[in-house]
């Protein structure tokens, strides 16, 4: 009976080398294990093995053998099944952490990518990255600075109408403060989502929108006689509020200016989008009642700690009324002037 033929790894190779001239008595136990990198006890093993067993000791004896924690074909295929159908449209790192949530299926990213990938499944959802600005260091202390903005979108893709989220983040640490979905990009709506977010979280120092004309006047800007006159410019509703609060307004000439919550918007695109549709919402009122959890579950995943633990939010007086903050007051003469 003729002797079975063994190709060796590179690795192996060494080790059947090495302990040969062990057993030849060319070096010692403790050479060996310098050579090969292992403990004194695991070149013993390997000795008693080869002495046993010839080269057929030193080979690797899963070589050839389905992996104990291999992932079962009948798995690879429901995954394959969920991506295609429930969890559409959602990146790698999304639908491992939807698998675990909503399946009891535990896997890693890559472990995802490559079930989907050897299914010749390409993510659904891969994004053209725009042009790449460096983006502005993160402001050391909560508080310091919120960012504004909407963003209309297929949030209920074909199951309602298109609306438009209104949200707030935090510099500091990337936590979403505020959000609400409205039919159109409303003041009312920024309203809605500055107040929430004083509430819970307290006043911020500074506020960065856009140039909108609901952050700002259209006759906002002075003549030179006007301003040596000492006349205040005049301010839109949203900027009255603003000045009454004592936070710094501060308007960007560029969407890059305010980074975050534009960064924020593509991540809610991706995933707020499927969460949506994992609830069955179809209207803009369920959408406003299920936001809550989910803007909870996303500052879970997303926000960081600050740099500095100390905060920069202001406590809200007392005698101060949100209500009344948040409301368009007109200056109306009555009787004649």
């Amino acid at each position: 009976m003729g002797q079975e033929k063994i190709t060796l790894t590179t690795t192996e190779l060494k080790k059947v080398l090495v302990i040969e001239k062990l057993v030849a008595h060319q070096v010692t136990v403790g050479e060996a294990a310098v050579s090969l990198g292992l403990s004194t006890r695991q070149v013993l093993r390997l000795k008693k093995a080869y002495m046993e067993e010839g080269a057929q000791g030193i080979v690797h004896k899963n070589r050839g053998r389905k992996p104990a924690h291999a992932i079962p074909n009948a798995v690879k295929e429901n995954v394959a099944e969920l991506y295609q159908t429930k969890y559409y449209g959602s990146n790698h790192c999304h639908f491992a952490e939807l698998l675990q949530e909503h399946e009891s299926l535990t896997l890693s990213v890559s472990s995802v990518r490559r079930i989907l990938l050897a299914k010749g499944i390409k993510q659904s959802n891969q994004r053209r990255r725009g042009k790449v600005h460096q983006p502005r260091s993160r402001k050391p202390q909560a508080g310091m600075l919120w960012q504004i903005d909407a963003s209309p979108y297929a949030w209920l893709e074909d199951r309602g109408p298109q609306l438009m989220l209104h949200g707030a983040i935090d510099d500091a640490t990337g936590t979403v403060v505020g959000a609400v979905f409205r039919e159109t990009e409303t003041r009312e709506g920024y309203f809605c989502v500055m107040q929430q977010a004083i509430q819970q979280y307290g006043i911020p120092l500074g506020l960065y929108s856009d140039r909108h004309t609901i952050f700002r006047s259209p006759n906002e800007k002075l003549t030179l006689e006007q301003e040596l006159a000492g006349e205040k410019k005049p301010l839109s509703h949203f900027g009255k509020a603003m000045a009454e609060l004592e936070i710094t307004h501060i308007k960007a000439m560029t969407p890059q200016a305010k980074g975050r919550i534009e960064r924020l918007w593509g991540t809610f695109q991706d995933r707020l989008v499927i969460e949506l549709r994992l609830l069955g919402v179809g209207t803009l009122e369920e959408a406003n009642e299920v936001l809550p959890k989910l803007i909870e579950k996303h500052n879970r995943r997303f926000a960081v700690k600050p740099k500095e633990a100390e905060s920069a939010y202001r406590k809200l007086p007392k005698e101060t009324n949100l209500d009344h903050v948040f409301t368009i007051r007109e200056h109306r003469q009555i009787g004649p002037g």
